[in-house]
């Protein structure tokens, strides 16, 4: 059967998208996307979900009243549809403590830099190419990491490295780093956890055969 997969997602889904193609064409192995997770009613990721054919689930923190209810809420959803992996594609929320712990090694997430540039609290979407940009880094990239308590903190599983061109605007620059790095990274991670092939020892990730 292989492994169960969870999507947590916020807005487009062009992750999500990358992910439901990969495992169409056989580059997920041993695993597919059973559900998807978002917190924005009305994101086009959920359409995107639908037309695959995939379960699709809103949780909203305000109508929950809180964070602790809202992530009672998701585990609640992980655990009665048995998910093995869950995959932050664009989930524009942090998740405490309390969940990550949840799920060690079990949450994994794709950050468009190459770790430990431009990370942490603030650097998402737009903000982080506009850094890039405005430091003048003549690479940049994508890394998939495992999620823990602190943003952009757990171990890395794959970077891929994106040239910066001139004349790059952040939006430009925004979309080949989707194309090059991420949309081919993070399904591999994937696929690489869904085969058994990820081992974290003093927090570093080994890749097996």
């Amino acid at each position: 059967m292989g492994k169960k997969i969870a999507v947590l997602v916020s807005g487009g889904g062009t992750n999500l998208q990358a992910l439901i193609d990969a495992e169409k064409s056989g580059i997920i192995k041993n695993g597919s996307i059973s559900l998807v997770i978002s917190n924005v009613s009305g994101a086009y990721a959920l359409e995107r979900a639908k037309n695959a054919g995939i379960k699709t689930e809103t949780v909203i923190k305000k109508e929950l009243g809180g964070q602790a209810a809202f992530e009672e809420k998701i585990i609640s959803l992980l655990t009665e549809n048995e998910i093995d992996l869950i995959v932050l594609a664009g989930f524009m929320s942090i998740l405490s403590e309390n969940f990550t712990k949840t799920y060690p090694h079990r949450i994994v997430n794709v950050h468009p830099s190459l770790i430990p540039s431009f990370c942490g609290k603030g650097f998402y979407g737009l903000h982080v190419h506009e850094a890039a940009l405005a430091k003048g880094v003549k690479v940049t990239g994508a890394t998939v990491h495992f999620v823990n308590e602190i943003p952009d903190g757990g171990e890395i599983i794959l970077q891929r490295a994106v040239e910066i061109k001139e004349g790059d605007t952040p939006e430009i620059l925004q979309k080949r780093v989707m194309v090059e790095a991420e949309w081919n990274i993070l399904p591999e991670a994937v696929s690489l956890f869904c085969q058994d092939r990820l081992e974290v020892k003093n927090n570093k990730v080994y890749i097996g055969e």
